[in-house]
């Protein structure tokens, strides 16, 4: 399947300026909003790394919900 933003698990925005880090605090860079799975529309800013980790979890979330195929 390709990968485009059509078919990732979450969308990336731009930080309205001046926000935080929901997690560590730091200066936000990133609006991260889920598409899909159990954090269907689950948004919050991050930094950088904190957003990276955000993107990972609802992927790895969304990842757990498809369907096993198998190949013969």
């Amino acid at each position: 399947m390709p990968s485009n933003e059509f078919t990732r698990s979450v969308s990336v925005d731009f930080a309205p300026r001046g926000r935080v880090c929901e997690w560590c605090g730091n200066l936000a860079e990133r609006q991260i909003t889920a598409i899909g799975g159990s954090f269907h529309n689950k948004s919050g800013v991050f930094c950088g790394p904190c957003g990276e980790k955000f993107a990972e979890n609802v992927t790895k979330a969304s990842n757990m919900l498809l369907p096993r195929v198998r190949v013969s």
